[in-house]
Order: structure tokens, then sequence, then C-alpha cells
């Protein structure tokens, strides 16, 4: 498991409980705060540099550091 702050679910809601084959099966999270940002961080990059879309790789790593800074900022 990774030590890496996500921020918590970006939309939280109420925990969904079903029943699968016998078993219970809870699920709660989905996109993580820092998925989320990361994603608008993303966004915004590729709407005003487009030299990353020749490196996903790249523009992914450039988008989760915009996306950490968030985080830390959050916690000020």
């Amino acid at each position: 498991m990774s030590n890496t702050n996500t921020g918590g679910p970006a939309f939280p809601s109420l925990p969904i409980v079903k029943e699968f084959e016998g078993k219970r099966l809870t699920m709660t999270e989905g996109l993580t705060m820092r998925d989320y940002f990361a994603a608008k961080a993303m966004q915004g990059i590729i709407s005003t540099n487009t030299s990353f879309l020749h490196n996903p790789e790249q523009l992914a790593a450039k988008a989760f550091e915009f996306a950490n800074a968030m985080l830390r900022a959050r916690e000020q």
C-alpha cells in the first residue's frame, strides 16, 4: 500500500452494500481528490501546451505534480 496522500474520495457517498454469489460486498471508494485534481490539471495543461501530447507519461507526471501541490495547500 502506498503512503501517497490521496485526499480521500472526491465525491463521497454512503457505502453501497450488495449481495453477490452469497457474499456481502461493500463499495465506498471511487475517484480520489488526488485523481480529480490531476484530471483537472491535465485538462488545463493540454489546453495550453500541446507539446505534452507526444509524451503522455510526462503529461501524467506533471498533472500529478499539480495535484500533489493542491493537496499540500489544503493541509495549510
